[in-house]
Order: structure tokens, then sequence, then C-alpha cells
């Protein structure tokens, strides 16, 4: 019989953070509040909010740049291959297997042919 009592609360200061994302709008909003304050509020505002003053540059100049389009979170991980880079790794593969292939193959030969020599010396040895 288990109490209940003795179960284990997780502590909310040692979970994982998760990375905030913020949307197009979003990101607008906050650069227009913050061009909008008088300049000695503006670090404590940054504080408030949790945000960095290189985040926000970072968001004017891609904003500058790319318009609003740039600003959309863009979708993290790994990028997908397209069908000729999957198509190029395929055949180097397959090419480096013909290689050890043929190695191997050179090899076989190289053994018959000591194997050979080898047959044919004692051959002469005993007829001699």
């Amino acid at each position: 019989m288990t109490d209940d009592t003795e179960e284990v609360q997780p502590e909310p200061s040692l979970e994982r953070r998760t990375r905030r994302q913020f949307s197009s709008a979003e990101k607008q909003r906050l650069l227009e509040e913050h061009d909008a304050l008088p300049k000695g509020e503006k670090t404590a505002w940054l504080r408030e909010q949790g945000l960095y003053a290189s985040q926000l540059a970072n968001w004017r100049k891609t904003l500058k740049e790319q318009g609003t389009q740039g600003l959309e979170p863009s979708s993290g991980g790994r990028k997908a291959k397209d069908t000729r880079d999957r198509r190029i790794e395929q055949l180097e593969k397959e090419k480096a297997q013909l290689e050890h292939r043929a190695k191997v193959a050179e090899d076989l030969v190289e053994l018959q042919k000591k194997v050979a020599t080898l047959s044919e010396d004692l051959q002469n040895g005993e007829s001699q």
C-alpha cells in the first residue's frame, strides 16, 4: 500500500525551459514599443520582456532586408535533402561498394598467382 503524500513533486524552477518563439506581428509590435520608449526606459523594458538588445537589432536588420516574411519563425532541424542529393549519396555508396569488391577480386587474383608459382616450384623440385 503506497501513500500518496510520498509522491515526488517536480520543482518548477528546475523544469526545462523551452525557447520562446515570436510571430512576425509580435516582433513588429515589440520593435514599435521599444522605439516609442524614451532612452532611459529601454533597458528596463528589455529586462521586463526578457529580451536582449541584440535580438531587436537582428529583427530590425531582418525586417529591413527581407520584410515581414523574414520575421516569421523558421522551422528548426535538419533541412530535407532533395532528390538529386539523395541520388548522389546513393551513387557514392554504390561506388564505394564496387571499389571494395574490385580490390577483393584483385587480391584474389594475386593470391592465385602466388599459389600457381608455388605449385610450379614444388613440381619442379620433385622432378629433379
